[in-house]
């Protein structure tokens, strides 16, 4: 294998090693788990606030474990009291976002999508400072 080649083919591994890349992924999944889960209790006729507490309940179960593990590489148990704690700062955050778009007759499947991109990398930078830190 030539120089350029091993040394490209390790940048790329590198690329994706990062945690940020990790949580990028790690955090598409949990994103499509959790989004389907708010866009069904919406589709349903579940207000708004109660579909973004559910959905977000049960994205922490979801994604303790994934979080943890793949992008932290930590298999503390003990910290999900504080990963709890972020996803209640998160949810904040996105119920006073949606309540914003809600008051300008956006539609709520569109800013519940619009909101994923902002609210994941609130969450990554919480998680990466207070829960997962070494």
């Amino acid at each position: 294998m030539s120089c350029k080649v091993y040394a490209m083919k390790n940048r790329l591994f590198s690329i994706f090693d990062s945690q940020l890349t990790r949580f990028l992924f790690v955090g598409g999944i949990n994103t499509l788990f959790g989004y389907s889960v708010y866009a069904f209790l919406i589709f349903i006729n579940v207000h708004f606030t109660v579909a973004a507490f559910i959905s977000t309940v049960l994205g922490i179960v979801f994604n303790f474990k994934t979080t943890g593990r793949l992008v932290f590489k930590n298999k503390d148990n003990s910290l999900i009291v504080k990963f709890a704690a972020v996803y209640g700062i998160t949810y904040l955050a996105n119920i006073v976002c949606l309540y914003f778009f809600h008051s300008l007759s956006i539609d709520l499947y569109i800013a519940g999508a619009v909101l994923i991109v902002p609210m994941g990398l609130l969450s990554f930078i919480l998680n990466k400072v207070l829960v997962f830190r070494r």
